[in-house]
């Protein structure tokens, strides 16, 4: 009797585990076929920030995008964006040298900063806003950042900007946290080109 209940429920078992396993790869079917390809050649992270009143324009050369986003399926759409913190830069060869280091992004403990989306509210008109959790040098902060999608032929341009304070990231330490210096306001521009993404 024993013997047979243990057949039994190794039957179960791996019944389950065919089942568990059907189920992961019919979600990761569905996550690839909604999922968008970033293009980097068309794509661009940047940031103003103001030094003495003077506005300074800098960018990140290497970041990722993990997209996947359906207009008509908001609740389940996802973005989560990879900056490589050590590719800041502000077009000067002193002062880009100087932001890897702890008083600025600190590199080497915070090599990246992430934004990864926690809602997308649609306001029209290929307009929305997506909420997320920013994290930059090991600081967690809610943003929400307002989104304008265009399309042209098979690829969807998502463009926005919105500011964070970088002493919430402590970015510019010590004589640096200094705001008649270095303005505490970060103004971040993005422009993200991606293929397959369903009509708006």
């Amino acid at each position: 009797m024993m013997k047979m209940k243990m057949m039994a429920l190794n039957k179960f078992s791996a019944r389950g585990a065919v089942v568990a396993t059907a189920l992961m790869a019919m979600s990761a079917a569905t996550f690839a076929q909604q999922a968008q390809t970033l293009v980097p050649a068309q794509s661009e992270i940047g940031f103003v920030s103001k030094q003495m009143g003077v506005p300074v324009t800098g960018h990140f050369t290497k970041f990722a995008a993990q997209v996947a986003f359906d207009p008509a399926k908001l609740a389940t759409s996802k973005v989560s964006l990879t900056i490589d913190a050590g590719s800041a830069t502000l077009g000067v060869k002193e002062t880009d040298a100087e932001l890897p280091k702890p008083l600025w992004f600190n590199v080497p403990k915070f090599p990246q900063a992430t934004f990864n989306s926690t809602a997308i509210k649609s306001l029209g008109a290929g307009k929305y806003e997506v909420a997320g959790k920013l994290n930059i040098k090991g600081a967690s902060q809610d943003v929400v950042v307002p989104v304008t999608i265009t399309q042209n032929g098979a690829t969807s341009t998502a463009t926005g900007a919105f500011a964070i304070k970088r002493l919430a990231f402590k970015i510019g330490e010590q004589e640096w946290a200094d705001t008649s210096m270095v303005a505490d306001e970060v103004q971040v521009k993005f422009k993200l080109a991606l293929t397959g993404m369903p009509k708006i």
